[in-house]
């Protein structure tokens, strides 16, 4: 990796260019991944009763909050390059349209209620004497994450999940979309392990052209408790510029989905 691409790539991310900025995670769920791209999800709807779908006031008390992790910064207030709406992505096919409202952190169908937060990591500080190029790509390896908490009326966080675990299969070999006006080109998607502690969720890999023919993974995972979905986009600013494979937060996942209830 060239550092005039490094750099390009670290203005590109402080310049939010959210097409790869946004994005979830598997934790452990990337063990799951086979070799055709279609590892195990739990993407069966649960026969039980959602529950009532839960208000913007409950959905707030539910949202991850500082307290809840040991390290990185969580943002309740989002900036308008990290708060995605809605109308703001399109996709060249209809069928992969939730995978880019996933990865941009935009919720699933009609829900009642969304809260957004956005968590972000801690760069690892480059030992003395690290040549520049290094240094320059430590000082990228940071996680992001965007969390999108959705609550829904009847069985719509079910079909939600639904909805995921389809375009995921359908859109295996890729697809196009356009985030806050930024292309996105994804070459292949990949269904991981499930998440654990909700009723249901699914892990999705998406690999993103970047540039200087780069192929990055960009994560998403989704879990629903109840009514309630809330669905992770997660990218790593180094993997970006280098294409190399990174875990998301485990930790950061679980602390959010256990305020679910």
């Amino acid at each position: 990796m060239r550092t005039s691409a490094v750099r390009r790539t670290v203005l590109a991310a402080s310049a939010a260019a959210l097409a790869l900025l946004v994005t979830a995670c598997g934790g452990s769920g990337d063990e799951g991944e086979t070799g055709d791209g279609k590892g195990k999800a739990d993407s069966s709807a649960s026969a039980e009763p959602a529950g009532k779908a839960l208000g913007a006031a409950e959905l707030e008390k539910a949202a991850l909050a500082q307290a809840d992790v040991k390290s990185g910064k969580v943002a309740t207030k989002l900036p308008a390059t990290d708060d995605i709406a809605k109308d703001q992505v399109k996709s060249g096919d209809a069928a992969c349209l939730p995978l880019a409202h996933a990865q941009a952190g935009v919720a699933q169908g009609e829900p009642a209620a969304t809260v957004k937060r956005s968590w972000t990591g801690e760069p690892v500080k480059p030992s003395e004497g690290t040549n520049p190029e290094d240094a320059l790509l430590a000082s990228l390896d940071v996680d992001k994450m965007l969390i999108n908490l959705a609550s829904y009326d009847g069985d719509g966080a079910a079909q939600a999940v639904k909805g995921l675990t389809t375009a995921a299969e359908k859109c295996a070999g890729g697809f196009t979309a356009t985030v806050a006006g930024e292309e996105m080109k994804v070459v292949k998607v990949a269904t991981t392990a499930a998440p654990e502690g909700g009723d249901e969720g699914t892990a999705i890999t998406l690999t993103v052209a970047a540039e200087e023919d780069v192929q990055a993974p960009s994560k998403i995972v989704v879990v629903r408790k109840g009514a309630t979905l809330v669905s992770f986009s997660a990218v790593n600013l180094a993997a970006m510029a280098t294409g190399e494979d990174f875990d998301v937060p485990a930790d950061v996942v679980d602390a959010q989905v256990a305020k679910l209830g």
